[in-house]
């Protein structure tokens, strides 16, 4: 008999062949064939060595953290939470699992990413989605009408993981959030400046943040001529448009979701466009968009967004992007998105492609639909994306890259230099003093 070594990788070999097979959709005969071989080699192994044996290894699209990634973890959550504590926001936390009719109906296509809790007998359950919803529900439950909060939990996706381009099924949300009546967008640029500050903090590399509004995407499926029943779906058809060509976003529209070819052509014509605040007043001007009640309302939204965006100092950093539409189905306002405009790969630095690393908008609605009379508490936040983030920051320690960037975080993290990092306490300082000031 052979080795037990050889045998073992032999079974490992023909089990991918098995697997590589089914992918390819080969013939029945031809499967059956090629796993009746895997059974014998298998029996090879011997019944009472192989019968207990699995394969020691953390569920799909989850990982461990070693003492030294976790310092790294801890250095990004001491800068975020110190800029949301400087904004004001207050701590809350909730359950990691909700009632399953909590969740539903919230995240239009993406509900089937939720994961169901097996029923005990008991209250249908569900794992959380984000902690927005979590976060409507609490300020309904509470009746609170005014708040600044901040959140940072793990969120459950049935999702299909990228692991080194930070996309998991279990990862952490840093939110934050401002819930209440005020001056128009004056909140909305809070949150613009707060993502912008926290990115700015983390020397992570340029980036840019996209804005759109709920309200222009809907007046812009409007007067294309998109029926009603249809926007949900186009628009979560015109988000993949960061990472398919128009062409295919087409295709999709046309021959997926049975839109009319001259609609989608309609469509295209907008949602191609994207820059400054000369686009939003270009668009006030445009003789059918101007016509819509929606978007008239979105685009004067924006303008005002803009001024108050220049005040902050942040307005380099915005860009108004019509093909941003995030697909969550809650927003009703503004919509945002952060990404990093990465440089050609250095050496020895696998290109991330990690999308965007923090996200948000207004949801005026999502409260309401948990209180019995329908009450609306004006709502607007953003939510860092932190796994995509130690990605990045991972990475870059591994292979010691940029001079000015590796001292920063030598600075303040000197045991993340050392591979041998014990797990010693860091020291607690803020990682750059005075960088998120309100």
């Amino acid at each position: 008999m052979a080795g037990r070594e050889t045998l073992e990788e032999l079974v490992r070999l023909q089990g991918e062949r098995v697997r590589g097979l089914k992918q390819q959709k080969a013939s029945t005969e031809q499967i059956e064939e090629e796993v009746a071989k895997l059974l014998k080699l298998k029996a090879q192994l011997g019944p009472d060595e192989g019968k207990h044996k699995f394969v020691l290894k953390t569920p799909k699209g989850t990982r461990d953290y070693s003492p030294r990634q976790m310092a790294v973890r801890e250095k990004v959550f001491d800068v975020i939470i110190g800029c949301f504590k400087r904004h004001g926001a207050e701590v809350i936390d909730t359950p990691v699992f909700e009632l399953k009719e909590t969740l539903t109906g919230k995240y239009g296509e993406d509900s089937k990413l939720i994961y169901d809790l097996k029923d005990q007998g008991g209250e249908l359950l569900s794992l959380r989605y984000d902690l927005t919803v979590p976060f409507a529900r609490y300020l309904a439950m509470n009746k609170l009408t005014n708040i600044k909060r901040y959140h940072i939990a793990k969120v459950y996706r049935r999702d299909n993981p990228a692991m080194t381009r930070g996309r998991y099924r279990e990862f952490y949300q840093c939110d934050f959030d401002i819930a209440g009546q005020f001056d128009p967008m004056i909140p909305d640029a809070e949150c613009l400046k707060i993502m912008c500050e926290i990115l700015s903090s983390l020397q992570i590399g340029d980036f840019l943040v996209k804005v759109n509004d709920r309200r222009i995407l809907d007046g812009l499926f409007a007067i294309c001529g998109v029926p009603d029943t249809k926007f949900r779906t186009i628009c979560s058809s015109v988000d993949k448009l960061d990472k398919m060509s128009w062409e295919e976003v087409k295709n999709e529209m046309v021959g997926e979701k049975g839109l009319a070819p001259e609609v989608a052509d309609r469509i295209g014509d907008y949602v191609q466009q994207h820059g400054g605040v000369s686009l939003v007043e270009q668009l006030l001007q445009d003789p059918k968009l101007s016509q819509n009640k929606q978007a008239l309302e979105g685009l004067g939204d924006l303008k005002l967004l803009f001024e108050y965006l220049t005040l902050f100092g942040v307005a380099d950093k915005i860009s108004f992007d019509l093909s941003l539409a995030r697909g969550l189905d809650y927003y009703t306002g503004v919509i945002y998105e952060a990404v990093l405009l990465q440089p050609p790969a250095q050496a020895g630095e696998e290109p991330l492609g990690v999308g965007s690393v923090a996200a948000g908008g207004r949801y005026d609605g999502l409260v309401g639909m948990f209180d019995p009379k329908g009450r609306k508490v004006p709502c607007v936040g953003l939510s860092i994306g932190v796994e995509r983030i130690f990605s990045i920051v991972e990475q870059r320690l591994e292979v010691g890259l940029g001079a000015g960037w590796a001292t920063f975080w030598q600075l303040v993290a000197p045991e993340l230099s050392s591979k041998e990092a014990s797990s010693t306490a860091l020291d607690k300082e803020p990682l750059c003093k005075g960088t998120c000031k309100r």
